[in-house]
């Protein structure tokens, strides 16, 4: 049993939650929990994959406009369905729906990016997972509008750090969104948290064996990687609970966090001789 208090405060009022969560969710499976993955794509017909990825769209330009369509082109990069992959082990019976932004290469337009959010923000996809970012200026309001809007429509919004030094958007947004960085441990139900820095939560993220399209499967190292295990671990907290509110959840991890690292510090704990 996991006792979560939060304190959450907005220009209207201030509000501290508390409330038990029990262990039940650590059998969770993610049923009735919809993922939208903005990605590459997702490679359908991957034995891991097959019959768990509910919907595939991809953005098409229309006059200037980004629309998404209905689509069976798969992923053109590989980055999509290893994220996937590690999303239907965590939470095999959750709902993966894939939003494809990103081109060969995993090289993408930040416009498309804004738009593939907005549409699964309109669609109301319960988690949504984002192992991309930009580092463009440009893109810092108009990111920090959207993820104002799934804050307020009940998605969870949880993104990857940027791999190398420099910052990137929205990862850098930690106050609306669940970030998260790369840890060597293996087992996804020991995630961390590191209280004080802009990237909050690690997850295994070293290493990783996970699906690549053709049926294959690669090892594979980096934030991106970490980023499904989170969003995975919260698909199996909304089965149990699906009230939470992002803000809830977001204080759940935390406790979880915190009990992850109390237990791993009594088990390093020295033993007095008796």
């Amino acid at each position: 049993m996991t006792t979560v208090t939060g304190y959450e405060s907005n220009r209207v009022s201030s509000l501290t939650t508390v409330f038990q969560l029990d262990d039940e969710w650590r059998l969770a499976t993610g049923k009735g929990v919809s993922i939208a993955v903005i990605d590459s794509g997702v490679d359908t017909d991957h034995p891991d994959l097959a019959g768990r990825v509910k919907g595939s769209f991809e953005a098409r330009v229309d006059n200037k406009r980004i629309l998404f369509d209905p689509s069976e082109k798969g992923d053109s990069a590989g980055h999509g369905t290893a994220c996937a992959g590690i999303l239907a082990k965590v939470a095999p019976d959750a709902d993966i729906y894939s939003i494809k932004v990103l081109g060969a290469g995993g090289l993408g337009d930040g416009h498309a990016f804004l738009a593939g959010l907005e549409f699964a923000i309109k669609n109301r996809f319960r988690v949504i997972n984002l192992s991309l970012g930009t580092t463009k200026p440009q893109f810092f309001s108009p990111l920090h509008d959207l993820l104002d809007r799934a804050y307020q429509a009940g998605c969870i919004v949880v993104a990857a750090a940027n791999n190398l030094p420099q910052p990137s958007f929205p990862s850098v947004f930690s106050s609306s969104l669940i970030s998260v960085f790369k840890s060597d441990e293996t087992d996804p139900l020991r995630f961390g948290f590191r209280f004080g820095e802009v990237i909050e939560l690690t997850a295994p993220g070293v290493n990783i064996r996970t699906a690549w399209p053709g049926g294959g499967h690669r090892n594979l190292t980096g934030n991106s990687f970490a980023c499904p295990h989170i969003s995975g671990i919260i698909a199996l907290l909304l089965e149990k609970h699906p009230n939470l509110t992002p803000f809830q959840v977001k204080s759940a991890l935390y406790a979880i966090a915190q009990e992850n690292a109390n237990e791993k510090a009594g088990a390093s704990a020295p033993e007095f001789a008796k």
